[in-house]
């Protein structure tokens, strides 16, 4: 029995394609392992979204072909985001790869591998619309999985070549979706996490408008969920109704998900982002008002960027005080209309922008993290160190991209147990408590 070993890069959705991935070659009869060297196939499911990505992804690639010298490697594999994008020079230039394979065509892995190890190399990236969804073998711990509700995205905005490598938005049926809810939440998975490129906008394609807050309602009523969370909505999609959803039920997570990319209205336009930046500022103040953890995401140095322009994002930061913001300085990608812009921003500009917005949100966590000194708190254990310290999240922390509660004399906690905790210290991402 042939050993295949999977390297998962990029987002949460990437995870849940190399799940799906681990589950086909499973069900098709192969071995997986964990062990690098040990594996007579290993597959990268690439990411291609910004340049960092895809120069993870190559050096990972090309890491992994000399285990064709030193281990039993017999196929190297490419599949995913990169794979999809870049098939013909993926596989002119890296002449170790074996096998392409792009994002909707994963139900063939098991007889391509085969094929493959016959000596033939081989490509499968035809576009295809459908969802692939089906048995997955977690990545994550057991008690947290990410569930993906769509694929594609509609939104074209001018910066991102999503649509070009996933294709148009396209939800799944809502009852497969709580059908694997429940399936998990049997298995013992107590978080389960939303994701899709626009989870706000889930059933528009099928009812013609967001059927999120009933798919809410729903999940929030199988038996053994103890925690949902939304990720990835989008800012003119969303409204009060989601949010009294959300506040309506105690195993919804009240965070609220809602990348911006920006907050000068002449520059959304031209990233071709759609909606009102002041209904959103109004958006945001209700969620606050009702007690909701914000998180965003901004992109500094976007085309035709001018400091007063920035300026007017660092004003709309400091008025909201989001309690998790990411941000990261535009990169170019091919094929989309930003890359083609006039007054590209020099990279030294972008960078300077970066450290202002990060250190003036560093300001702001550390602030809106302080105000949670001596609140109790319901926390997931992730795991306990070898000195009694636990390591957990609360609602307001959301898997893989928030801060950590660092829990003292834990006691006898495991992984995965839900325990109440008084906070006692806070620093700009992370927090200490005390069991409560």
């Amino acid at each position: 029995m042939y050993r295949v070993g999977v390297v998962s890069l990029g987002c949460a959705k990437n995870r849940v394609d190399t799940e799906l991935m681990l589950g086909i070659l499973e069900k098709g009869g192969y071995a997986l392992t964990t062990d690098e060297s040990q594996a007579d196939v290993l597959i990268v499911n690439t990411c291609g979204f910004i340049n960092s990505a895809k120069e993870e992804s190559v050096d990972t690639l090309l890491s992994l072909a000399a285990y064709k010298k030193t281990g039993r490697l017999k196929l190297l594999v490419a599949t995913g985001c990169l794979a999809q994008r870049y098939e013909k020079d993926l596989f002119d230039e890296i002449p170790e790869l074996d096998l392409l394979m792009g994002v909707n065509q994963y139900e063939k892995l098991p007889e391509a591998i085969g094929e493959a190890l016959t000596g033939k190399r081989a490509s499968y990236c035809a576009d295809d619309l459908h969802i692939l969804s089906g048995e997955r073998v977690l990545t994550t711990p057991p008690y947290m999985a990410y569930i993906r509700v769509a694929d594609g995205c509609d939104n074209r905005c001018a910066y991102c070549a999503i649509p070009l490598i996933r294709g148009p938005f396209r939800s799944r049926a809502m009852e497969d979706v709580l059908r694997e809810i429940k399936t998990l939440a049997a298995q013992g998975v107590k978080e389960h996490v939303i994701v899709a490129q626009d989870t706000s906008r889930f059933g528009v394609d099928a009812a013609g408008h967001s059927l999120l807050p009933e798919l809410l309602e729903k999940a929030a009523a199988i038996q053994g969920v103890q925690w949902l969370r939304v990720l990835y909505m989008y800012p003119d999609e969303v409204d009060t109704r989601v949010l009294n959803v959300m506040a309506a039920h105690s195993n919804i997570c009240k965070y609220v998900d809602l990348p911006l990319q920006h907050a000068d209205p002449l520059l959304l336009r031209r990233m071709n982002r759609r909606g009102d930046i002041q209904k959103t500022r109004e958006f945001l103040k209700a969620a606050r008002d009702m007690g909701f953890t914000l998180r965003t995401t901004f992109i500094v140095g976007f085309p035709g960027e001018t400091e007063a322009q920035f300026e007017r994002l660092l004003d709309f930061v400091r008025d909201v005080q989001f309690d998790r913001l990411g941000a990261f300085a535009y990169s170019a990608e091919e094929d989309t209309p930003a890359a083609l812009m006039p007054d590209q921003v020099p990279e030294d500009v972008k960078q300077q922008r970066l450290d202002r917005l990060m250190t003036l949100q560093q300001e702001i966590s550390l602030a809106r993290n302080r105000l949670r000194i001596g609140s109790v708190e319901r926390a997931t254990v992730e795991s306990v160190r070898a000195d009694g310290v636990a390591l957990a999240r609360t609602a307001a922390e959301a898997p893989d991209s928030d801060g950590i509660l660092y829990i003292e004399n834990a006691g006898d906690v495991a992984t995965g147990d839900f325990v109440t905790v008084r906070i006692t210290g806070a620093d700009i991402y992370d927090l200490t408590g005390v069991i409560a």
